[in-house]
C-alpha cells in the first residue's frame, strides 16, 4: 500500500520544477506511466485486505484523477508559455520600411543561358540526359576502349553498382539522341559533369555544353564556321580564332580550338601564359564507329562535335581568376552579377 497524500505532496513539488515538455513527459512515466508510482498502486488494490480494499481504492483511483489534471494543466502551461516566447522571437515590425535585396542569376547560369541563346538561334535545340550514366553511354559507344586512361578510377567517380559512373562530359546525351532519333540531329547538350579534379582552374564537379550535328553532306567547313561564329557572338567581338589538330576517341579529325586571349588582347599575359592564345574548347567530325554503334549509316550521313566548359568560358567573358568562386555562396561575389 502507497501513503496517497505522501504521493500527492511529492507529484506536487516535483511538478512545480518542470520547465519543459520533455521534463513532463519523463514525470508523467515516473507516476502514471504503465510502471509508474499509482499505476502500479492500482494494480495492487486486488492484494489489499477486503476489509480497507474498498477505501484504498477509491483513494487511488482520486490519486490518478489528480494527476492526470495537474498533467493536463501543466501540459497547457508549457505550451502556452513556448508559443509566446516563438512569437516574440519571430515578431516583425510590419511599420519599418523594406530594402529589398534584389537577387541575380548565379554567372553559370548566365553563362549556359548565353550558350543557349545563341547556339538554339543558329538552328540547335537543347537536349538533356542522367547525370548518373551507364558506362556504354559514357565510354563504350563513343568508341573509348577499355584501356583509355579517362576509365581510370583516378579521373571517373565510379558508382558501386556495376555498370553506372557520374558521367565525365555530357557526350552520353548525343549518344541518347542520335539513337533515338533519326537524322538530321542538331542539338547541345547543357549539364553537370564530374571528374577528379581540384584546383585553382579545375573542379570535381563542373558544366559543360556539347553540341552535335548529324545530317548529310556535312563538312569540317561547316564546323569551323558554326564555332567562329558562336565565340564572335559570345564574347561579342571579332575575336581571332584557330583550331589545332588534337586527338579524342570519338571524333575524326579532332582539334582543338583556341581564340585570341581575351584579356590582353591577344599581347601575352599570365591568364593565356604570354602566348596571346586561350584554348576554349574541343572539337571534331564524328567518328564513323560512333555512327555506326548508333545505326546511323556513316556512307549517307556524316556529323560534327564540340564541346566547351562552362566555368572555363564565364571566367573568360567576367573576368574571374578562382574556379572556387562559383562554388562559395560569397554574398559579395554574386550580388556582382545583378
Amino acid at each position: 500500500m502507497i501513503d496517497t497524500e505522501e504521493i500527492r505532496l511529492s507529484l506536487e513539488k516535483e511538478l512545480s520544477k518542470v520547465e519543459s515538455l520533455q521534463e513532463l513527459q519523463e514525470l508523467k512515466a515516473k507516476y502514471i506511466g504503465k510502471k509508474g508510482i499509482i499505476s502500479l498502486a492500482i494494480g495492487d488494490i486486488k492484494k489489499v485486505p477486503l476489509e480497507k480494499r474498498r477505501e484504498y481504492g477509491s483513494a487511488v483511483n482520486s490519486l490518478k484523477e489528480y494527476a492526470e489534471k495537474l498533467f493536463k494543466e501543466k501540459e497547457e502551461e508549457i505550451r502556452k508559455r513556448e508559443l509566446q516566447e516563438r512569437l516574440l522571437k519571430e515578431w516583425v515590425d510590419l511599420s519599418i520600411p523594406l530594402e529589398p535585396k534584389i537577387g541575380a542569376y548565379h554567372p553559370i547560369s548566365l553563362t549556359i543561358q548565353r550558350v543557349k541563346d545563341i547556339l538554339t538561334s543558329m538552328g540547335f535545340s537543347v537536349a538533356e540526359g542522367p547525370e548518373i550514366e551507364l558506362e556504354a553511354y559514357n565510354f563504350d559507344l563513343l568508341n573509348i576502349p577499355k584501356e583509355h586512361p579517362a576509365r581510370d578510377m583516378q579521373d571517373t567517380f565510379y558508382i558501386n553498382r556495376e555498370g553506372y559512373l557520374l558521367r565525365t562530359h555530357t557526350s552520353p546525351v548525343q549518344i541518347r539522341v542520335m539513337l533515338s532519333q533519326k537524322p538530321p540531329i542538331y542539338v547541345i547538350a547543357p549539364g553537370r559533369v564530374y571528374r577528379r579534379d581540384d584546383d585553382p582552374t579545375h573542379s570535381p564537379m563542373f558544366h559543360q555544353v556539347e553540341g552535335l550535328a548529324v545530317d548529310k553532306h556535312i563538312s569540317f567547313k561547316h564546323m569551323k564556321y558554326t564555332i567562329e561564329t558562336f565565340l564572335r557572338e559570345f564574347f561579342e567581338v571579332h575575336v581571332p580564332v584557330r583550331f589545332r589538330a588534337s586527338y579524342f576517341p570519338f571524333t575524326e579529325p579532332s582539334a582543338e580550338v583556341d581564340i585570341g586571349c581575351v584579356i590582353c588582347g591577344g599581347e601575352g599575359c599570365r591568364v593565356c601564359k604570354h602566348t596571346g592564345w586561350l584554348e576554349v574548347m574541343g572539337c571534331g567530325m564524328v567518328h564513323p564507329q560512333v555512327l555506326e554503334n548508333c545505326h546511323i549509316d556513316p556512307e549517307v550521313y556524316q556529323g560534327f562535335a564540340f564541346g566547351m566548359g562552362v566555368e572555363r568560358l564565364a571566367m573568360l567573358y567576367f573576368g574571374i581568376d578562382n574556379i572556387k568562386l562559383f562554388f562559395e555562396n560569397d554574398l559579395r561575389f554574386l550580388r556582382q552579377f545583378v
